[in-house]
């Protein structure tokens, strides 16, 4: 059976980019998926949270990797 495009983000999210914000004491939780649109939601949580450098760590790692991992995800949103 094929994953959906929610499955895809998290399985990204799980193994490539949770693992590399929980060492700079920060964590990531993926909030909504909308399989037309290609807009994911997320929260940065922990260290994250209010980092000044919050908006660069989603623009430069975590949307950059899910857009490699997962191409028909078109943008990433912070919530």
């Amino acid at each position: 059976m094929a994953m959906g495009l929610k499955e895809k983000v998290e399985k990204v999210v799980e193994e490539e980019i949770r693992p590399a914000l929980i060492q700079d004491g920060g964590n990531i939780a993926v909030v909504d998926v909308d399989e037309e649109s290609g807009v994911v939601k997320v929260q940065l949580l922990g260290a994250c949270y209010g980092c000044p450098l919050s908006q660069v760590t989603l623009a430069m790692f975590v949307e950059q990797r899910i857009k490699q991992r997962v191409p028909e995800v078109k943008k990433v949103i912070p919530v």
